[in-house]
């Protein structure tokens, strides 16, 4: 049997036309040998009513085998032609034939160099999605520890607004200056808060985007 793979025949019939040719040929081997052994027992059943017969059963079975062979030397041949004329006829789609599902690429079609420029393309957007990906990665785990950092920011703020409400009620003269300094720390802070919370705006815009 010949070697030709024929994959267009094989997306149109879901199997390729060598394997259906070699699942043939198996068939009528294994036909053929069940045959022989049915006309083997057969000619010894003959030959028990022949109690005179010279003939003996290893005699049978060798000419069996001689016969076997000789059928499948013949079979070989015939099967040759038949392989041919089936590859040719029948399982055989003419290169001018298009497949249904192959229609779009009579009406796009693409040259060997467009294709591979495609494929790069597919490659580098692939690239692209990796460290887009990457990067918004890096971004989530930047706003956890902004949301961290803003959350001492606060219980801080909240401690200097109560020392400040304290001192407002006791009148303490001299922290006047200690005052002073802690409000102006506690103005520094506000604006560290602020522009932290600026910067999580900002990584929450972006991972939206990604």
């Amino acid at each position: 049997m010949s070697v030709d793979p024929r994959a267009y025949e094989a997306q149109f019939f879901g199997f390729t036309p060598q394997t259906c040719l070699l699942r043939i040929y198996i068939a009528f081997q294994d036909y053929l040998f069940e045959i022989m052994l049915v006309v083997e027992s057969v000619i010894l059943k003959k030959l028990e009513r022949l109690p005179d017969s010279k003939i003996t059963p290893f005699q049978i079975r060798k000419s069996t085998e001689n016969f076997l062979l000789f059928m499948r030397q013949q079979f070989d041949k015939l099967f040759g032609t038949m392989e041919k004329v089936l590859l040719q006829l029948v399982l055989n789609i003419p290169r001018n034939v298009l497949l249904p599902e192959d229609k779009a690429h009579e009406q796009y079609p693409y040259s060997r160099e467009q294709f591979q420029a495609l494929q790069d393309e597919i490659k580098q957007l692939q690239q692209q999605f990796r460290a887009e990906a990457a990067a918004g990665q890096a971004l989530r785990a930047e706003l956890e520890e902004q949301k961290v950092v803003q959350a001492e920011l606060e219980k801080i703020l909240q401690w200097f607004d109560g020392l400040e409400n304290v001192c407002r009620e006791h009148g303490t003269g001299n922290f006047k200056e200690s005052f002073a300094f802690l409000t102006q720390n506690s103005k520094k802070l506000r604006d560290v808060l602020k522009d932290v919370e600026e910067k999580n705006k900002k990584i929450q815009k972006c991972e939206q985007l990604l």
